[in-house]
């Protein structure tokens, strides 16, 4: 699967406290032709240039937490994001002019900087920078390594290292459906597809239509590069953790595509047949992620699948406009109830991406020191909480709150652009503060998350026996020393064969799944033969399986002698 990031994002509900981490802002300033290097200082506070490789949105210099971080740690960065290209696109301009920001997480074309050379070798600095190198393990570090130079490139984006796991939300992937269908139906148990489709129709049925318009059954993101959505949901039905690329099987580390296995056929078909009788929205195939995310935005899209930061910002105007009972709860669903499904991710390294310092920034340690600096125990209060007496209160006890005026601001999306920062793709952590009392971020702090609760989110809860959003979904068991192979994928060029393969398969899927899906189950199997004829005929399989499997093969190694070197068992 393509992701924006390993943690889902997702994952931090961006809007409390970080603004710029919202997705889907086509219209920010394009920074193509702004991507040299820009270390200046003014009044004090060294500015950074930086450019983050997905879309975000770019928030005013002078936003009140902007300004307040700066003071703190005496330098700022000014961020811009992706607009109108893939990011391997204008990473590749970047490249041809040899002109980049300070600071670049490259998201997609992260291999194509460490290939011409764009990245400051980091390994000989982390010591000398103690928040930094906290935010891994040595094991981890040692990880972080190029197989083939040794050098670390990047900073990951989140830490996996966490003294408590605080998670309330669920931020990844999941067969998602709304509150008032639950309520609806008496909050029944859900396990498998057939149940959750049966529910969605027999709702559909009494309330085909939400504020004046027709209600949609169900709706798939399938915009460019977005179709993940789409495609990968047949690994998950099967049991298999989010490898994204493909599944592998923990005996013979073998890797294989999950496009043709029965599982894959057996959920498209359940599509075509959901299409032919008007559960899935017709325009489906062909909405633009902004219509996207303004069908569910309108409260009328009952479920999905997707993940959580693709429609965050959905969900946050859902909020605001107080439809709480047409947000979501998520579903790990499988095909056969006897298979224990992996959807929820444990916090997990991924070596194939994070932020790096380019060889055009002049001050490499006055970015390293700024990247500390954010990192720092009172700078992430500021990220995750705000100011003292303005975002937050402190009780006797030490733990930190928000009144019902501070908790509404912070729903407030205009108030958030306003205030808040745009640094939810630096390097940062989760879990409880260094002070062992406090979350990181304000909703994974148990007092606050159930604070924010409305009615109908505490009578879901309490009728499912859970606390929080996450107890939905089982972790993933167990944790793989490959885990996730798709960050393999991500190094590949296009000359190399398996690559070559991979487009090759995308192309193929794009072009057949929504024909398979779009033409009912009476053509279903007369559709699906001729997507694997051409899925046989055109995309060279087995190269990008055995190039997975050797990339697991050589995970699987490399852990140990890691562990033998460091002396850790």
């Amino acid at each position: 699967m393509k992701k924006i990031t390993k943690w889902s994002l997702a994952a931090l509900s961006c809007a409390m406290f970080l603004a710029g981490c919202s997705g889907g802002n086509e219209g920010g300033t394009d920074s193509s032709n702004n991507s040299q290097s820009q270390t200046a200082e003014t009044d004090d506070v060294k500015v950074f240039s930086a450019f983050i490789g997905v879309a975000g949105k770019e928030l005013p210099e002078d936003n009140r937490l902007n300004v307040a971080l700066a003071d703190m740690v005496g330098a700022r960065a000014e961020v811009t994001w992706l607009t109108g290209q893939s990011a391997k696109e204008r990473i590749g301009v970047m490249i041809a002019g040899g002109e980049y920001p300070d600071l670049v997480d490259a998201s997609d074309g992260y291999s194509q900087m460490v290939d011409a050379g764009a990245f400051i070798p980091l390994e000989d600095y982390i010591d000398d920078y103690p928040n930094i190198k906290a935010l891994f393990t040595d094991l981890q570090w040692e990880k972080l390594k190029a197989a083939n130079d040794g050098h670390i490139y990047t900073i990951p984006q989140f830490s996996s290292v966490q003294k408590e796991n605080m998670e309330t939300n669920y931020g990844q992937e999941a067969f998602w459906i709304q509150k008032r269908v639950l309520e609806w139906a008496d909050y029944p148990e859900i396990t498998t597809l057939d149940e959750y489709f049966e529910l969605i129709n027999s709702y559909l049925a009494e309330h085909p239509e939400t504020d004046g318009q027709p209600t949609i059954g169900f709706e798939i993101l399938s915009d460019d590069w977005r179709y993940f959505a789409l495609e990968n949901p047949p690994q998950f039905l099967a049991g298999y953790p989010n490898d994204g690329a493909a599944i592998v099987d923990p005996e013979t580390l073998e890797a294989k595509v999950y496009d043709k296995i029965p599982e894959a056929k057996e959920y498209f078909k359940k599509l075509s047949e959901q299409y032919e009788q008007g559960i899935i929205d017709p325009e489906t195939f062909t909405a633009k992620y902004d219509q996207y995310i303004a069908k569910i935005s309108s409260g009328r899209v009952l479920g999905m699948i997707d993940q959580y930061w693709q429609f965050e910002s959905a969900v946050l105007s859902l909020v605001s406009q107080g439809k709480e009972e047409m947000t979501y709860v998520p579903f790990g669903l499988v095909l056969d109830p006897e298979v224990q499904p992996q959807y929820r991710e444990a916090p997990s390294l991924n070596t194939n991406g994070g932020l790096g310092i380019t060889v055009n920034c002049e001050d490499v340690e006055g970015a390293l020191a700024f990247i500390d600096g954010i990192l720092s125990e009172e700078a992430m209060i500021l990220r995750g909480w705000g100011e003292e007496g303005v975002d937050y209160e402190v009780g006797e006890d030490g733990k930190f709150y928000r009144t019902e005026e501070q908790r509404a601001n912070w729903k407030n999306t205009d108030y958030a652009d306003t205030n808040g920062l745009d640094y939810g793709y630096m390097p940062s952590y989760k879990g409880l503060l260094p002070d062992g009392i406090n979350a990181v971020l304000p909703n994974e702090q148990p007092e606050e998350f159930f604070a924010n609760l409305v009615d109908i989110d505490k009578e879901v809860l309490e009728a499912y026996g859970h606390e929080k959003w996450a107890d939905f979904m089982d972790v993933q068991d167990p944790i793989t020393p490959w885990f996730p192979i798709y960050t393999e994928r991500n190094t590949w060029t296009s000359n190399d064969p398996a690559g070559i393969a991979n487009q090759k398969m995308t192309e193929v899927k794009m072009k057949w799944l929504p024909q398979v899906v779009m033409g009912g189950p009476d053509k279903f199997e007369e559709n699906w033969e001729a997507y694997m004829a051409e899925y046989d005929a055109n995309v060279d399989y087995k190269a990008f399986e055995d190039t997975l499997t050797e990339e697991v093969r050589r995970r699987v190694e490399s852990e140990k002698e890691i562990l033998e070197r460091i002396g850790e068992e």
